[in-house]
């Protein structure tokens, strides 16, 4: 299977440096015009099969992809969500406590990466396969495909938005990297 994993595109909450977790982020002027970008980018590229978060900055994005693929079928699903962070969703990030009993810890996003990517994978193993994701779920995919553990998503590159990254992955649930947190279409 390859899987191509994306971004979404800049958000206003982004830009004010707020918590936006579960909460559905809008895209900024700036976010759409990456949204535009990454979907030129991506034209030309076969794909089988778009997966995204339901979230709208999520979903905004894969909308935007999907105009270049308007055969290719697109599912929105819970499991490409971010990190669930509680109740400090909509707050400023200074005020965020990794301690917090309510957020969704980093275990958590790591199995749910893990078994819905090996659910696509025994589902689509010979297709070409878009995830537009968020960034701590994509990262918690990467150390999912690389092998990594749970404690190791912290020291994955922060993913930028609209950034694409390419992995080819077999059935063994082995791996190449054709590209990772590529921005060069922002160029």
């Amino acid at each position: 299977m390859k899987l191509i994993l994306t971004r979404h595109g800049l958000t206003e909450e982004n830009i004010a440096n707020i918590i936006q977790g579960h909460l559905p982020g809008k895209l900024s002027a700036k976010g759409k015009k990456q949204a535009k970008k990454v979907a030129l980018r991506l034209k030309g590229e076969k794909i089988d099969f778009i997966y995204s978060s339901d979230l709208a900055r999520s979903s905004d994005t894969a909308k935007e992809i999907a105009k270049f693929h308007p055969n290719t079928p697109i599912k929105f699903v819970k499991e490409l969500r971010e990190r669930y962070l509680a109740e400090f969703q909509g707050k400023k990030k200074s005020t965020f406590d990794k301690q917090s009993k309510n957020v969704e810890t980093l275990k958590k996003m790591f199995n749910r990466a893990k078994t819905f990517l090996h659910k696509i994978i025994s589902k689509h193993h010979k297709d070409t396969i878009l995830f537009v994701g968020h960034n701590g779920i994509n990262k918690a995919l990467i150390a999912v495909i690389t092998g990594k553990r749970y404690g190791d998503i912290a020291a994955i590159e922060s993913q930028h938005n609209t950034s694409v990254s390419i992995f080819e992955i077999d059935e063994d649930k082995n791996h190449k990297i054709h590209l990772l947190n590529c921005i060069k279409h922002l160029d």
